[in-house]
């Protein structure tokens, strides 16, 4: 769907591990899945794929999101936002709704084989497919926007979805995870649009 401009971020490169930086040098990041996965790039722009702006710049993943650390390495997300880091070498997935983060216990060579045999069950890219099947379309630099969120229990009577800026939607997801950082389960909450 999408595959990254070339390369021109180099010194990026020097901080990633041996088979993160052989993917970009093959690949210099991609959008597939028909919006599915984004594995960003060694870029400086577009902003919404480059790996830089994820890990260092203004809106960093670690700085929206107070599970990811500094060091975690932003490398992919998912269409609705959820977020791939390598920690210690282990792919990680920052759940952005909640934001929680899990331990794949896989590297990146097993989690992409991971997402090869099942992309759709893997990815639990069902909310995609849905927007696809109803005729809609994810660009790049696009995620999927939930209402209600997909964490609260009215999105089993039904969901809309719509397709917003990446950098968008990851303010909003961080937004709403830090709204219900202390929120105990099973607590009545009433979404409110912005103004």
């Amino acid at each position: 769907m999408y595959i990254g401009p070339a390369i021109d971020d180099r010194e990026i490169l020097g901080h990633l591990p041996a088979e993160l930086r052989h993917l970009l040098e093959h690949t210099n990041g991609y959008v597939a899945y028909h919006g599915g996965l984004h594995v960003r790039g060694a870029c400086h722009a577009p902003e919404w794929h480059s790996l830089r702006f994820a890990w260092f710049g203004e809106n960093a993943l670690h700085a929206l999101f107070p599970a990811v650390e500094p060091a975690d390495i932003p490398f992919a997300e998912d269409a609705l936002g959820d977020q791939y880091v390598l920690r210690n070498g282990v792919v990680c997935r920052l759940s952005a709704e909640s934001g929680e983060i899990e331990s794949l216990e896989l590297d990146l060579i097993g989690f992409d084989a991971a997402v090869r045999a099942d992309p759709i069950g893997f990815l639990a890219l069902a909310p995609l497919e849905d927007f696809l099947a109803q005729g809609g379309a994810l660009g790049p630099g696009q995620l999927l926007n939930a209402y209600p969120p997909l964490i609260a229990k009215e999105s089993s009577s039904g969901v809309s979805y719509r397709p917003i800026p990446a950098l968008e939607q990851r303010r909003w997801l961080a937004d709403l995870a830090r709204q219900l950082r202390d929120v105990p389960d099973c607590t009545r909450i009433r979404f409110r649009p912005a103004p």
